[in-house]
């Protein structure tokens, strides 16, 4: 529970004092304590910037039933740890049930809060009911993932008054928090923690392969730690079942441990209790790199890792550069060129970190033999390229090698018009090439196991409708999906489960929605280890372009510059590579910290490794 600082909630008035020079606020419900001047109602505290920390004042004594309840909402949303204030407006039994950290409801604005009116109004009243209400947007839940979230919200604080003192508290109250949006983006960010794919490894030395697991922390509560407590606890369970983690079951951190900090050589060190003691030196190796990619997903600041056992002994430390080693790692890895059509339809690329605009046509058949294309995907080592044709039927796979030729296609599509045929092919990082076929006669999702073989059609549970667009994450354990129904346009993760346990084959599962908001997805592609750049519509809105969360959050980054007339976009999971589009400028980049800039003007379907 808590309140909203950016209006929409019906409250009591709120007196807020901050003390500069120690970079904190304190929220009060019912009593201020100002270091000068006159006392000075407001209606909302103001965001505050993000290095300010928040604490409440416990209730004053005599407190009405309404200022308990404000100063116990405000409470949620402050920096305690623990929420010991928010405690102190609720009878003993209910400070000792009540669970804050099971789950956080986020509301548009603050609750509303409104008296029952039996009891509500009364003087001599002994108890009082107040009922919290509000539209959803999200939760976040036990195990600190977030969701999208509709309908109305509703719940109860029940209080009483002591016989004995005459002070109001609450004695029923849910599980868990509420705030409002603002106030959530204030207290919470978005991190990822990093497990590897099961079964899964690239490369000739087998490299396991890096996949992100997005959750939120409180942004001041020492966030570095509640990370590590997070990834030693395992992966959330929508992306449990494809993942899994070096740390033995049951690792946590050494009893008596409750705050981590880098020393002044940038290197943490986490010492463990003893399920993780008898580990061998390539499992702690797989360990550290989980936890560096982790906490530099948290702060850049962290280059390198050391881990303890149980009775102080280093097991193992690790530094950035060896990490690299380690594990295959989707933002850790630059794409060499940048690949599109030219106005022959034929595919070519230029340098991808270069400004140049010279294109000079791809090495091997798909590049050499003329044919005309649609589409194209290039695999993430650039040694192997997959083109569409140029009428949508037929998909090719060839060597980006000078001198072979281009063999028969490897999937072919029977319908009508380009729209009902091959999308975009897309490539994971173990060289799985995927297709969706959007025949309405015969809509299927294809793969084609390391680029080649036969195709497998891979089962697509839940699917809302018929796939428009499909690009898989370079991990291979999630695929983004476009798909459409009673004409709109959704945009769905879902999770690859590559085990044929139950001998129906490879399936993509338990879709969930990345951009509830958009109502039309006309491109999109992975920005990031959990990160999509989407081109899109709000219902009754205009074209824009947005970053969104694989979980349906919305990322602190700023959107895009605008473009107008996109109709195709790529982007790396280095999320320092420039953005391309294919809009009606032709294809433009745009460089970090610029403006968009022109490529070519003739040209079509950029896109970047994957």
């Amino acid at each position: 529970m808590g309140a909203d600082r950016e209006g929409g909630a019906a409250r009591l008035p709120v007196r807020a004092v901050a003390y500069a020079a120690c970079g904190v606020v304190l929220l009060v419900g019912c009593a201020s304590m100002p270091d000068s001047g006159d006392l000075r109602d407001v209606e909302s505290t103001p965001r505050q910037d993000t290095q300010v920390r928040v604490f409440a004042m416990p209730p004053s004594e005599d407190a009405q039933a309404g200022e308990i309840v404000q100063g116990f909402l405000e409470a949620l949303t402050s920096d305690d740890p623990h929420y010991d204030t928010a405690r102190k407006y609720l009878t003993p039994p209910a400070a000792r049930t009540w669970r804050p950290e099971q789950s956080t409801t986020v509301l548009a604005n603050g609750p509303s809060t409104e008296a029952d009116r039996q009891s509500g109004g009364r003087d001599d009243a002994a108890d009082v009911t107040y009922t919290l209400t509000g539209a959803r947007v999200a939760t976040v839940d036990g195990q600190q993932a977030y969701a999208p979230a509709a309908g109305l919200y509703s719940k109860s604080l029940h209080l009483t008054r002591d016989a004995k003192s005459g002070q109001w508290r609450i004695d029923a109250l849910p599980q868990g928090v509420v705030m409002g949006k603002s106030d959530f983006q204030r207290n919470y960010t978005s991190v990822n923690k990093y497990y590897f794919a099961s079964n899964t490894s690239i490369g000739a030395s087998g490299q396991p392969v890096a996949v992100a697991d997005p959750v939120f922390v409180r942004k001041r509560v020492d966030p570095m730690t509640q990370m590590v407590r997070s990834l030693l606890s395992g992966p959330t369970n929508w992306l449990g079942p494809v993942v899994r983690s070096s740390f033995p079951t049951g690792t946590a951190l050494r009893k008596g441990v409750t705050s981590l900090t880098p020393d002044d050589q940038n290197k943490l060190t986490v010492p463990l209790n003893g399920k993780a003691s008898q580990v061998g030196a390539t499992k702690c190796t797989e360990m550290a790199t989980q936890l560096l990619y982790t906490l530099q997903n948290l702060t850049p600041t962290v280059d390198a890792v050391e881990l303890q056992g149980a009775n102080g002994e280093t097991m193992c430390d690790l530094t950035e550069r060896r990490a690299e080693s380690v594990a295959w790692h989707g933002s850790g890895n630059r794409p060499e060129y940048l690949y599109f059509l030219d106005n022959k339809h034929q595919l070519v690329r230029i340098a991808g970190t270069s400004t140049s605009t010279s294109a000079v046509s791809v090495p091997g058949a798909l590049g050499e033999s003329g044919k005309q294309l649609q589409s194209v995907a290039v695999s993430h080592d650039e040694r192997t390229a997959a083109g569409v044709s140029v009428d949508g039927r037929s998909l090719y796979v060839a060597s980006m090698a000078s001198g072979r030729p281009l063999g028969g296609a490897f999937v072919t599509s029977h319908g009508a018009t380009d729209a009902d045929r091959l999308t975009t092919p897309t490539w994971d990082a173990r060289g799985d090439l995927w297709v969706a076929d959007r025949d309405p006669r015969d809509s299927r999702l294809i793969l084609l196991e390391h680029g080649e073989g036969p195709p497998v059609v891979v089962r697509t549970t839940g699917l809302p409708g018929r796939i428009k667009d499909v690009r898989v994450a370079a991990d291979g354990a999630r695929m983004a999906l476009v798909v459409e129904k009673d004409g709109k346009q959704s945009l769905l993760i879902g999770r690859i489960e590559r085990d044929d346990k139950s001998g129906e084959g490879p399936a993509v599962v338990e879709l969930r929605s990345a951009a509830p908001e958009l109502e039309q997805v006309t491109a999109m592609s992975w920005a990031g280890d959990s990160r999509l750049v989407v081109v899109g519509r709000e219902q009754g809105g205009v074209q824009q372009m947005r970053y969104v969360q694989v979980d349906g959050s919305t990322p602190e980054a700023p959107a895009p510059d605008a473009l107008t007339g996109v109709k195709k976009i790529a982007a790396s999971e280095d999320e320092q590579v420039p953005l391309v589009a294919y809009s009606e400028d032709g294809i433009v980049r745009l460089p970090t910290g610029a403006q968009w800039q022109k490529v070519v003007k003739d040209g079509s379907a950029p896109v970047y490794p994957g």
